[in-house]
């Protein structure tokens, strides 16, 4: 064997290690998830024949010819028995991609397809796409729904100016992806989120006006900027082919001095369960350091999914210990999650925009946790009468 064919072996080796680590659940936490001591995904998890030439006569060196930067923002579904996250992948060259990999358990030993996803273009190429939204609809389909970002042509001095639209995209299999037109709309679109049933539409009067699509939206003056976006919003949608929405209700609001205040916006579809719809969604607030992204949830009526019927008051789930670090600090985002049969679900969130992590919890623990803790109240004085209840409450 030569040294060139003793250091492929050498790093071949060293990635199944990484690929087939066993991941276990961190000893402590705060009973309403687990948290898992290894990411499930990261820039090292990418194949190897994505970043090498293992031409010995074209890469004598055996260097990475194209590096990767990161994997982050995955969104998820269960597919023919199997975890799938469809990955951003972040390349050195800053452009992001889509890629699937899946895990027999959900937990560990993710491994990439073997090629990325071949997305299509709209009329207008975006320059890049990312954070991807899986929903398998009752149409049959599965939709991704992701950002399409392109340059602000109207803004032609300023490299930085960009527009973002809501890309849609379906498939049958996660493989053959057909590009629908992004979603037209009045505002700046980066967080879209298709709710996985039809919805009744209803006229201004209150008439019946057939089964629509029904979308999650973070409306913004810009790209960066929130501006008169008020939160979360709902839009009903005639035809998918097409999407256009023309009115958005926020079912959401963003709030002074909560974690929401920069803005919000919905992670993954939510969840149907008996209790209600149970939603994931990402708060933004800034801080000395710069934005703060966390995760909280909240919970919908089953018939009327832009009725808040549960409102627990701060983060969820924030960035912990390893977490923190990153391309971007103090950030943790979700776009995807799983439910099983048996009632387990798997939270699936990305770390200062550089890898993916997992944690676990039950149905009835995440209704639990929505119905049962108290609310923001928005001043001091409330969030200490609540606290002294729960410590006279404990007297008891």
């Amino acid at each position: 064997m030569s040294e060139f064919e003793q250091k492929v072996a050498a790093l071949r080796k060293h990635h199944e290690e990484l690929l087939a680590k066993k991941n276990e659940p961190m000893e402590w936490g705060n009973g309403i998830y687990e948290k898992y001591k290894n990411p499930v995904l990261t820039a090292e998890h990418v194949p190897l024949e994505w970043k090498y030439d293992f031409s010995e006569q074209d890469n004598p060196y055996l260097m990475q010819r194209i590096m990767c930067n990161a994997t982050l923002n995955a969104g998820a579904i269960k597919w023919q028995g199997k975890y799938c996250l469809v990955a951003r992948v972040e390349g050195a060259d800053r452009k992001s991609y889509f890629a699937v990999a899946e895990s027999p358990n959900g937990i560990d030993n993710f491994r990439f397809w073997e090629e990325p996803i071949t997305m299509p273009d709209d009329v207008v190429p975006a320059t890049n796409i990312y954070d991807m939204r899986l929903t398998q609809h009752e149409d049959g389909w599965i939709y991704g729904v992701f950002c399409a970002e392109r340059h602000d042509d109207s803004q032609p001095g300023d490299l930085s100016a960009a527009t973002a639209t809501a890309g849609i995209a379906r498939t049958k299999d996660l493989k053959t992806w057909y590009r629908l037109p992004d979603l037209k709309t009045k505002s700046q679109q980066r967080n879209v989120v298709l709710h996985p049933e039809f919805v009744d539409g209803r006229s201004a009067d209150g008439r019946l006006q057939g089964k629509k699509y029904a979308f999650y939206t973070r409306p913004q003056d810009g790209f960066i900027d929130t501006g008169s976006g008020g939160g979360i919003g709902w839009a009903l949608v005639d035809d998918i082919t097409h999407a256009e929405i023309k009115d958005e209700t926020i079912i959401y609001e963003r709030k002074y001095h909560t974690i929401t205040e920069v803005k919000n916006g919905e992670g993954p579809h939510p969840i149907k369960t008996p209790k209600g719809w149970l939603h994931l969604a990402h708060g933004v607030r800034a801080t000395a350091d710069g934005l703060r992204y966390v995760l909280y949830m909240y919970m919908t009526a089953l018939d009327d999914p832009t009725k808040v019927i549960a409102r627990p008051g701060g983060y969820f789930l924030v960035p912990e210990g390893n977490e923190y670090y990153g391309d971007v600090m103090n950030v943790a985002f979700a776009n995807g999650w799983i439910a099983d049969e048996d009632g387990k679900v798997f939270i699936y969130y990305a770390s200062a925009d550089t890898r993916m992590h997992v944690a676990t919890s039950t149905i009835d623990k995440l209704i639990d946790y929505c119905m049962n803790t108290p609310e923001d109240g928005y001043y001091t004085a409330a969030s200490v009468e609540t606290i002294k209840k729960l410590i006279a409450k404990n007297r008891k």
